[in-house]
């Protein structure tokens, strides 16, 4: 018996025919739903061809406004040192000692006169004393000499004494009053010595320092002793660029912010510098503030300049681009094509962008998806109104 060949036919050989319908069959069915497919697809389209894409899905829609023109504050920003308005060192005037009193402190209010330290003046007061006692002697002097007088004169008439002896006693009595005269003023002298040992202030104001204690030896050289704020007046020295000094002038507000403090302080410009720095091409811009506080002199502050206003279209910070060439916006022309404008722009601030240079206002100004935009291409402008552009503050990506 032959095992191989009877399992080779009576078994693989049965079953192709089997094999080769199951092959058809699957054939047939994959024909078929391709066949259903392209009846489906030839239904939807109605005539076979594609279905044709709306070219308006293709163009990217952009926020656009038409600022117009706004009332711009044009400012000038600045930073420099706090001082004194009118800062007055004070120091010995007469002929100096021991101090023995000092009666006041940095930051007190004075009068003008009011009395900051006082000097040792023992030895001058019995000096004083003793030229007091001088006019006295003078005055008894000159009252004698005057009563003499006064009985030659009645004398003289009778015949008892001469005309000569008249003029002597004259004389004598004309001589003790320039001796009272004498000794009064090197009274008054000696007074006005002692009377500038103490120290005191030139005008009302605000002690700024003190340099000087009780026991401390002061002369005439001990240099400066308390320095005072006239008023109490503050002012701050800020520095300004060569171009931006041309556009101040005398009595435009500023407003002055300490550094470390979160309160401005109002002022004005009062002086500006006649001379520019050769080096740094600045110049010193002076603001007037009044006393606080806060405002410390040697302190440094930054400003706030409004050195005028005028016209200017207003954007939200989301429409100014830039790049190596500067500042430009992107504006819709007629044909709804993007192009871009270089501009200059100003002091940004809460309200927005002033525009200086480069828009009349009339523009239609890309402030949303500019990022995303190319000059010459197509978009769908929308357009918004200026006021609901005012909060815009970055930009956005394309609308659909």
């Amino acid at each position: 018996m032959n095992f191989e060949s009877g399992f080779t036919g009576d078994g693989l050989t049965a079953d192709r025919p089997r094999l080769r319908w199951s092959r058809r069959r699957i054939a047939l069915i994959g024909a078929g739903l391709l066949l259903l497919v392209a009846a489906i697809a030839y239904w939807k389209s109605g005539s076979g061809s594609p279905a044709p894409v709306d070219p308006d899905m293709m163009v990217p829609r952009v926020t656009v406004i038409v600022p117009g023109a706004s009332d711009v504050a044009t400012v000038v920003n600045a930073v420099g040192t706090i001082a004194a308005r009118r800062e007055m060192p004070v120091g010995v005037v007469g002929e100096g000692g021991e101090v023995s009193a000092v009666l006041v402190e940095a930051g007190d209010w004075v009068t003008a006169g009011q009395v900051l330290a006082r000097v040792e003046r023992s030895v001058q007061v019995e000096q004083r004393a003793s030229l007091a006692a001088s006019v006295r002697v003078a005055e008894a002097d000159a009252r004698l000499a005057q009563n003499e007088l006064d009985r030659a004169q009645a004398l003289v008439s009778r015949g008892f004494i001469s005309k000569a002896t008249l003029d002597q006693k004259t004389a004598a009595r004309d001589a003790a009053v320039a001796r009272v005269n004498v000794a009064r003023a090197q009274l008054g002298e000696q007074q006005a010595r002692i009377g500038r040992l103490d120290i005191r202030a030139p005008a009302a104001g605000l002690v700024l320092t003190r340099a000087v204690e009780k026991g401390q030896v002061v002369t005439p050289g001990s240099g400066v002793l308390f320095r005072m704020a006239q008023g109490g007046e503050m002012e701050l020295l800020a520095r300004v660029g060569e171009a931006d000094l041309a556009r101040l002038s005398v009595g435009i507000p500023a407003t002055v912010t300490p550094v470390g403090g979160n309160r401005s302080y109002e002022g004005h410009v009062w002086q500006i510098a006649s001379v520019v720095d050769p080096q740094s091409r600045q110049g010193d811009a002076r603001i007037l503030l009044s006393y606080h506080k806060d405002l410390r002199p040697g302190g440094f502050a930054s400003a706030r300049i409004v050195s005028g206003a005028g016209q200017a279209p207003l954007l939200p910070e989301s429409a100014i681009q830039n790049d190596g060439k500067g500042s430009y916006v992107y504006i819709v022309n007629g044909n709804n094509v993007v192009e871009r404008r270089d501009v200059r722009v100003g002091q940004v601030s809460a309200a927005g962008v002033p525009v200086t240079e480069g828009l009349t206002g009339r523009e239609k100004v890309v402030i949303l998806a500019g990022g995303f935009l190319n000059p010459g291409q197509k978009v769908q402008p929308e357009l918004q109104k200026a006021a609901d552009a005012a909060g815009t503050a970055t930009p956005g990506g394309p609308r659909g």
